[in-house]
């Protein structure tokens, strides 16, 4: 624990009796050896022993490390109060023992306001967390940290709207797979359509975020349900590649000769399909798991004048991301109509700007 004293044998040597001096060296050597019983049995002879404050003080400095070394944070913490250790040592040593009021008022000593809000997340107030958080964040907008820890109280109080926000401002800061992962996790469990899960699930895999069998599956199925079955092809092949699928598995292969076929007789279908706004939606889908990105986008753009405008919008999009067509492919989403697709086009709109 930062800021609990370690004692040297001379200094120690120096400032008090040896028969205090011996027995705090012996407990450092045994605490640092992860035997905390040992270390415990010598500090209590030291304390024995100590008859001076400035031996009373050595005493419980090398106790509050024994005791923090060995987890018992409550007893490190009332050692260092014995000797007037300051709020910035104390904080620490509450939070972690679990004394929450005193860590707040402690932490508010010493400004360690990270203290304060994870104290106030502890004991179910995440709102006071978040003003704390949101102030951070309000002084620094690129507090990493700070946002991160915004977005889980934002979670916990329930606002989603709110840590959908911060999420996205951390992924516009780090746009790591992990960073997508918390946002797309979250929002494939929500209530959605059918094609804006399949398109939750497309910014999966352009994240590295499709890494369970379960949600391969599941794309693979909605992906066919919507007539991308090359995307399934793809996805399945990929996963079995990896690891993330099992090599061998007759299942599997099922559902990739039957999810190849559909691609076969879409794609035999698409070229009329195209030509025609009510129909140009199913010929975009055929071209776009089949990676024929220009048809597709063709496609899409004569299906956005069909039933289903978002849609056609949204895998427009897609595709042109895919075909490395950045610009074109934000304009496209932001194009997307208020409706169903429109929170998932989006996130590929975010997406499209880390590019």
């Amino acid at each position: 624990m930062a800021g609990v004293p370690l004692l040297g044998g001379v200094a120690m040597a120096q400032a008090i009796a040896p028969t205090v001096g011996k027995p705090l060296q012996q407990a450092l050597n045994a605490a640092k050896a992860g035997n905390t019983a040992a270390a415990t049995n010598y500090v209590n002879q030291a304390r024995s022993a100590a008859t001076t404050n400035a031996e009373r003080t050595k005493v419980s400095q090398t106790a509050a490390y024994v005791y923090t070394r060995a987890g018992n944070y409550g007893a490190a913490a009332t050692e260092l109060e014995r000797i007037g250790a300051p709020a910035s040592q104390l904080a620490p040593l509450y939070y972690q023992a679990r004394q929450y009021d005193k860590a707040i008022t402690a932490a508010r000593k010493s400004g360690q306001t990270t203290i304060i809000a994870q104290s106030y997340l502890q004991q179910g107030k995440p709102a006071e967390a978040a003003k704390i958080y949101q102030d951070i964040v309000n002084k620094n907008p690129n507090n990493v940290n700070a946002l991160q820890n915004l977005a889980a109280a934002q979670s916990k109080m329930g606002d989603k709207k709110g840590s959908l926000a911060t999420i996205q401002k951390l992924i516009r800061l780090d746009p790591t797979p992990a960073r997508w992962r918390a946002l797309l996790v979250d929002m494939k469990s929500g209530s959605l359509s059918r094609d804006a899960k399949l398109g939750v699930y497309h910014l999966m895999r352009e994240t590295g975020n499709l890494s369970t069998a379960a949600d391969v599956q599941e794309f693979a199925k909605l992906a066919i349900v919507a007539g991308q079955s090359g995307v399934a092809v793809d996805a399945v092949k990929a996963a079995g590649t990896s690891g993330v699928l099992p090599a061998g598995d007759p299942m599997t292969a099922k559902l990739v000769e039957a999810a190849a076929k559909r691609q076969a007789a879409a794609l035999a279908a698409a070229p009329a399909g195209a030509k025609n706004p009510a129909t140009a939606l199913a010929a975009g889908n055929a071209y776009l798991g089949a990676g024929q990105y220009p048809q597709a986008i063709a496609a899409f753009t004569t299906a956005q004048k069909g039933p289903n405008p978002g849609e056609a919008a949204l895998f427009k999009g897609i595709a042109q991301v895919r075909s490395g067509q950045g610009p074109a492919a934000r304009a496209t989403f932001k194009s997307v109509p208020a409706g169903s697709v429109s929170e998932v086009a989006g996130l590929w709109d975010l997406y499209a700007s880390t590019k």
